[in-house]
């Protein structure tokens, strides 16, 4: 059974960080590509980070560079969102997301709420 499992979100304020990690189990984690995707209130999801599957290429939306990191532990089955000097605009729910290349298999999480507030 494929799990994508997210947890760390929460409320915190303009300026924070937090840490997102997606836990996956049920396929072959180290042979997909995973992202994070967010999508607010009355706005379209968007792609916010995606990273390779040796974690040696990864890339972002413009608005989070220089404050986001994607990165991911094969050995855990596990990919983080590490997310610094977080803003309003950051206030989304966060879904990662697994897609093959080879076999067309993809996988979404249930996703995490961040809300970024004084």
């Amino acid at each position: 059974q494929v799990q994508l499992v997210e947890s760390g979100g929460g409320l915190v304020q303009p300026g924070g960080s937090l840490r997102l990690s997606c836990a996956a189990s049920g396929f072959t984690f180290s042979t997909y590509v995973m992202s994070w995707y967010r999508q607010a209130p009355g706005k379209e999801r968007e792609l916010v980070a995606r990273i390779g599957t040796t974690g040696s290429i990864s890339n972002y939306v413009d608005s989070v560079k220089g404050r986001f990191t994607i990165f991911r532990d094969n050995a855990k089955n596990t990919v983080y969102l590490q997310m610094n000097s977080l803003k309003p605009e950051d206030t989304a729910v966060y879904s990662c997301y697994a897609n093959s290349y080879y076999t067309g298999y993809q996988y979404w999480g249930q996703g995490t709420q961040v809300t970024v507030s004084s």
